[in-house]
């Protein structure tokens, strides 16, 4: 395990989305550790509207298993090769983590978590890049279909913000431009 030390600052500049992991599994007790830290993310009235659903380890199979059914179309047509190309963009994380979020039918309340379990989620990806671990937020489509939330255990009236994949990865990507400040900031007021 790579432990960085990285400060806020380092870990928020140096941190990228990984797509391509090495296939490392990740311990079950360094995700649940990085898991726990996340938990302090801001969050309106301490509502604490999110939970997860982990997979890494020994359970990873059958989370393949339903991510081959959901993720790849038509996978029961594809040559074994074929399919085997295809999966590996599932199997070569080393960890998943679901996470889910009360549809709550105000409003305010639905943003107002959905912000923090998005605040939560940037604290996971950091807290697991300063342990040299990967992350990459992923929304594919077949995260509301209900028979894939069934198979995954959500329950009605929540919401699956998050497939997290993470895992261990030989290279980061290079950093992408960014807009400056300049073309991001307006003033209030009458000054320029």
């Amino acid at each position: 395990m790579n432990e960085q030390s990285l400060t806020v600052k380092d870990a928020i500049i140096q941190r990228r989305s990984i797509k391509l992991f090495n296939g490392q599994p990740v311990d079950r007790e360094v995700l649940l550790s990085i898991l726990e830290d996340a938990l302090w993310a801001p969050n309106h009235q301490l509502r604490q509207p999110w939970r997860f659903i982990v997979a890494c380890g020994s359970e990873l199979n059958e989370l393949h298993e339903l991510l081959k059914e959901y993720g790849i179309p038509k996978w029961h047509e594809l040559s074994e090769d074929a399919l085997e190309k295809q999966m590996q963009k599932y199997k070569n994380p080393g960890g998943y983590v679901f996470v889910i979020v009360p549809e709550d039918a105000r409003q305010k309340e639905r943003l107002e978590d959905y912000a923090a379990a998005s605040m939560l989620v940037q604290n996971i990806q950091l807290l697991a890049w300063d342990r040299g671990i990967g992350s990459c937020w992923k929304t594919p489509g077949f995260l509301d279909n209900p028979k894939f939330r069934e198979s995954l255990g959500v329950k009605p009236g929540e919401r699956i913000i998050s497939m997290l994949q993470v895992g261990y990865y030989d290279e980061a990507p290079k950093p992408k431009p960014r807009k400056s400040i300049e073309e991001v900031i307006t003033f209030f007021g009458n000054e320029n």
